[in-house]
């Protein structure tokens, strides 16, 4: 995986850049100033560099000098200068001092990724990093604004018809680690291996992954949450991110069942997500979770173009209309679920999702029609399988 060092010491820039390159598939190491950034370049062997200009203990211009002296004639690791100074003295210092590009702050995400891009591919023969990377399959997180609202149904049942009716790999994570549903929602027992049986590991790689995922009859894999609630607090950030990571490079789709609690876990998964789906009901206490959420989200740096609005059982009566609600959070709701409790309660209770089980009852449909716009707005570029 090609990995880009970030030197920047404002937190918000570096959780942007974080979340913009995990999103491409790109292993991301921070610095915060640049001593710091010049111990990491020595040690992580970065395949290209973003480096802040203003950096306290050594500047932006000083990190450069120093690496390309001690790179000499031999290896060259391309570094793209980042600033907010637009005069052009500014830009030539930068290239004196070795850069090979320079990006004026605020810029915009798409330019970045394509000047990061052309470098890489100019000095992949000596980076050895820098090459075509596969593929990425894409990330769905289905995070729910509160409990009870039907998150993990939602979950199931969209992987499920992203599998069987769009012929799609498609892996099923319960990132609820430590009270997750989904043994009980698929009918499977806790002998089962699960998320934990991964970070027991001395190292986590696809072999492992294969090892312990787990499939279900209607094809789609499985990787569980651990049996028991202390396992769950085995697993830490960094084996979660390295997990996904793994998963996006295997599956054309990762749908991911989210932690309520906006800790680092959860930021962890939501970084990597393509589409978020904040799932709700019409409510006054999860519309003003829903807010908040929204709010926090914007914070951390997440596009809102990607955060979606999922108002589940949106026929039941409330005291609140769908209209009141989109009136309250001030945007409306991109998709909507109906309530139908019967087919719902009966699917959890007996282990057979409705859109394995009953592909055909209006429920399934609805989830199917959310299937069908994924595919239609984030649909992978790797190819179609067979369904198995």
């Amino acid at each position: 995986m090609t990995k880009i060092l970030v030197v920047d010491d404002d937190a918000n820039v570096q959780r942007l850049l974080r979340v913009t390159l995990k999103q491409e598939g790109y292993e991301v190491v921070v610095a915060g100033d640049g001593a710091e950034g010049l111990r990491l370049w020595e040690t992580e062997s970065p395949a290209l560099i973003l480096l802040d200009v203003t950096l306290t203990k050594l500047d932006g211009y000083e990190v450069a000098t120093k690496i390309r002296e001690i790179e000499g004639t031999g290896a060259h690791v391309p570094i793209i200068m980042l600033t907010a100074e637009k005069e052009v003295e500014q830009k030539v210092r930068g290239l004196r001092a070795g850069a090979d590009d320079y990006l004026v702050k605020p810029f915009h995400q798409a330019e970045l990724l394509a000047r990061m891009k052309s470098l890489l591919a100019r000095f992949s023969s000596r980076a050895g990093t820098g090459g075509i990377r596969a593929p990425l399959g894409k990330l769905l997180a289905f995070y729910g604004a509160k409990g009870g609202v039907g998150t993990t149904t939602l979950a199931i049942n969209a992987a499920i018809a992203l599998h069987q009716e769009h012929t799609r790999r498609v892996a099923l994570v319960d990132g609820v680690l430590q009270f997750g549903d989904h043994r009980v929602f698929l009918d499977l027992g806790n002998d089962r291996k699960s998320i934990s049986d991964l970070v027991s590991a001395p190292s986590i790689d696809n072999d492992l992954i294969k090892s312990v995922m787990v499939r279900h009859d209607s094809g789609v894999d499985l990787l569980l949450a651990p049996p028991s609630p202390e396992d769950g607090d085995l697993v830490h950030e960094a084996q979660m991110d390295q997990a996904l990571t793994i998963l996006r490079t295997m599956y054309d789709y990762v749908v991911v069942d989210v932690e309520k609690r906006l800790g680092d876990l959860t930021l962890s998964v939501l970084d990597h997500a393509d589409m978020i789906f904040v799932v709700m009901t019409a409510d006054l206490s999860c519309l003003k979770n829903v807010r908040l959420v929204l709010e926090a989200l914007g914070r951390v740096g997440y596009e809102s173009s990607k955060v979606k609005l999922l108002l589940n059982r949106s026929n039941a009566f409330t005291g609140i209309s769908v209209q009141a609600a989109e009136g309250a959070l001030k945007r409306q709701f991109e998709f909507k679920i109906t309530n139908e409790y019967r087919v719902a309660i009966s699917a959890q209770n007996s282990g057979t999702p409705f859109a394995f089980s009953k592909p055909d009852s209006p429920l399934a449909r609805e989830i199917s029609a959310l299937a069908t716009e994924v595919e239609r707005v984030a649909a992978p570029t790797t190819a179609k399988v067979a369904a198995r």
